[in-house]
């Protein structure tokens, strides 16, 4: 499976801006803050403390984990490039369900699919149509949508793999905690890297949403 390309400008972990630790901090899903502190904290208390200019560097280095710190790993560029990871994962799924997707003729189930996936991961699986992995289908769009959803996070999850403990993590925590990407099953580890090389190609052509850095 092709890797996620490593960042060709990286920096030693004892001279990361502490810009690039306060971005991660702030874009951390709650549900994993929340699941490694307290699983109690209500959801502002949450958005505060992600907030805090004061806590943010702490925070996101015990959200890495003392393994990944302790190693002071190289810190590069964001793997996705500052792109939201579920956004990939809907995309990739998306392609992987092509052939579903293109039988959904019906107006209201379409309709009802793309309410769930959004226009641009529809369109994405019709144009890369012959690069489909999934040969059963389904003409349920809710069915369908979960489907999407799972293969997609579950191949972002097993290119991720490919990666370093730290890039890994970086795009990791921006998920909801649970996920497949945690656990990506065998069977996508062979179709991953194509998939992700045509999201990320498709990414790559906008400008992110932060600074990738």
């Amino acid at each position: 499976m092709a890797a996620p390309m490593p960042s060709a400008e990286s920096h030693p972990w004892s001279e990361v801006p502490s810009v690039g630790l306060r971005q991660l901090a702030a874009s951390i899903h709650p549900t994993r803050v929340a699941a490694r502190l307290d699983a109690l904290l209500s959801a502002p208390t949450l958005i505060r403390l992600q907030k805090s200019p004061r806590l943010q560097v702490k925070l996101a280095e015990l959200m890495l984990g003392d393994e990944i710190v302790s190693k002071g790993s190289a810190w590069g560029s964001d793997l996705l490039l500052g792109h939201e990871p579920s956004r990939a994962a809907l995309l990739a799924g998306s392609v992987w369900h092509a052939r579903s997707l293109l039988k959904l003729v019906s107006k209201p189930r379409l309709a009802i699919l793309i309410e769930r996936i959004g226009p641009e991961a529809h369109a994405f699986a019709i144009r890369h149509l012959v690069n489909a992995i999934a040969i059963t289908s389904t003409d349920d769009p809710e069915q369908l949508s979960q489907q999407i959803e799972h293969d997609g996070h579950a191949c972002l999850g097993a290119w991720l793999n490919e990666a370093s403990p730290l890039d890994r993590m970086r795009v990791l925590l921006r998920l909801p905690a649970g996920t497949p990407a945690d656990n990506p099953a065998a069977e996508h580890r062979n179709m991953a890297g194509p998939l992700l090389s045509l999201v990320m190609a498709h990414l790559a052509t906008e400008t992110p949403r932060y600074d990738s850095r």
